[in-house]
């Protein structure tokens, strides 16, 4: 679940989700102990709903203000960072030849 959708639950709500993940989460256990558990991605992701519901109920709890939303630059794709053709060059090339050892 995506935060922006949990920020807009009430913390009684976020309360009542929690506690449905979390019975998710216990059959999920049992599923892996008797080895029926098939999606095996939906514990971690079950784990993580639940701490960022947890999260953002103890912050509306304190009062924190929610934060703002990131909004990108008007027309600006983001950029991606690269390394520059002058650093690879500059990098001396590793083998994997292994050192010939000298005998006496």
């Amino acid at each position: 679940m995506k935060a922006a959708d949990v920020r807009a639950m009430t913390v009684d709500q976020l309360d009542d989700e929690v506690l449905k993940l979390k019975k998710e989460q216990f059959n999920l256990r049992f599923q892996r102990a008797t080895g029926q558990l098939e999606n095996t991605s939906r514990v971690r992701v079950l784990r993580r709903d639940i701490a960022r519901m947890k999260t953002i109920a103890a912050q509306k709890r304190v009062g924190m203000p929610e934060p703002e939303p990131k909004a990108a630059p008007e027309g600006a794709a983001p950029a991606k960072k690269t390394k520059s053709a002058k650093s690879k060059a500059a990098a001396p090339a590793k083998s994997r030849a292994k050192p010939k050892s000298k005998k006496k």
